[in-house]
């Protein structure tokens, strides 16, 4: 009988390790993503996170990197006319939205690179081959709506 609540126990225990506000806090990307490869990398996953978002209204906060894909991530979405914000522009004014959070992950795997793009809602996932001259999409586009 023992042998039987100690699974139960341990599932129990670790469940209270992941919360429901728990998110993806750090951006990064891989130093092969740059110039032409980043911007179209960025371009399209940006188009398909405005397209799942909805509005614009709502500015868009991504932490602070200086990597050629975050610059382009930037810019991409606000040519899709969002807000964005970094870590070190602070809110100002009471009418000023709360911004949704949005974080990436850049991954290189078996000469591809696997990209997340992660907000407290919507959750973005695409494999893309990498070239000199730019990216092209390898995988549909995987999508996670939460509530």
């Amino acid at each position: 009988m023992r042998l039987c609540i100690l699974p139960f126990v341990s599932a129990v225990l670790l469940s209270g390790c992941q919360t429901g506000t728990d998110a993806l806090t750090t951006s990064a990307a891989p130093s092969t993503v740059t110039g032409p490869a980043a911007s179209a990398i960025a371009g399209d996953i940006a188009g398909r996170y405005a397209e799942q978002a909805g509005t614009t209204a709502t500015p868009i906060r991504l932490h602070n990197d200086t990597s050629d894909f975050a610059a382009a991530l930037e810019a991409a979405l606000k040519g899709w006319g969002f807000t964005v914000v970094t870590d070190d522009k602070a809110r100002s004014g009471k009418d000023t939205a709360k911004p949704i959070e949005l974080a990436y992950s850049l991954i290189d795997i078996d000469g591809q690179v696997l990209v997340r793009l992660s907000s407290e809602t919507l959750e973005l996932g695409r494999a893309y081959s990498v070239s000199s001259g730019g990216a092209t999409p390898t995988s549909p586009l995987s999508l996670m709506k939460r509530n």
